[in-house]
């Protein structure tokens, strides 16, 4: 392992249990490749802009045909999928907003998922170029959502398997901190079963 990206996305920074669980899977995976050098891209502290008509336009006009401001989107974009490629392992850390994800985390998703870039059309259909990569999900819920009555109510988990697996990366694991906002569970017991989920997850890596 050479390069881990971590990506948080809380808007909570520090005291959100996405990103203190995903830091604490990052340590982990640092203290097993000292060697590693770790990327940080937090999207809350320096969040991209949802993409416009100058990246949806200067994607298909030639580099020397480029308005600035067509420029400026694709350069952000490439600069954000060249960090992606440069990752062997990387880890997300995600809180669940709405049922889903935050809007700046789907925001990076709308600049790295590219034609050309990240994935191909071919005869086949389209084809993912992110193969070989490991993820790791670090989902943080209020409630209960990968089991039970609410599961399909969760349009986080689901939705980045789907984008990831488009882009060619099948191995996913996620580890879940369910019902921080549950009486019966609350912020330490979730954050210590998906502490020991994450062991489980890092003792299979390489």
């Amino acid at each position: 392992m050479k390069n881990i990206l971590l990506i948080q996305s809380s808007p909570r920074g520090g005291e959100s249990f996405s990103h203190q669980v995903a830091q604490s899977v990052v340590n982990d995976l640092k203290a097993r490749h000292p060697e590693a050098k770790i990327v940080l891209r937090d999207l809350a502290a320096n969040p991209p802009p949802h993409v416009g008509l100058p990246f949806i336009t200067g994607m298909y006009a030639p580099p020397e045909h480029r308005t600035p401001e067509q420029a400026e989107a694709i350069a952000l974009s490439d600069a954000l999928i060249d960090e992606f490629f440069a990752a062997d392992t990387i880890v997300i850390g995600v809180p669940m907003h709405n049922f889903t994800l935050p809007s700046t985390l789907k925001a990076w998703i709308d600049h790295v998922a590219r034609a050309g870039r990240t994935f191909n059309f071919g005869a086949n259909g389209p084809e993912g170029l992110l193969k070989g990569k490991r993820v790791i999900l670090v989902l943080a819920r209020g409630g209960v959502y990968s089991s039970g009555p609410t599961k399909p109510l969760d349009y986080q988990e689901p939705y980045l398997r789907a984008v990831l697996g488009f882009l060619g990366i099948t191995d996913v694991s996620a580890v879940h901190i369910e019902g921080a906002a549950n009486r019966a569970i609350g912020p330490e017991k979730a954050i210590a079963a998906a502490t020991a989920q994450s062991k489980q997850i890092l003792a299979q890596f390489n």
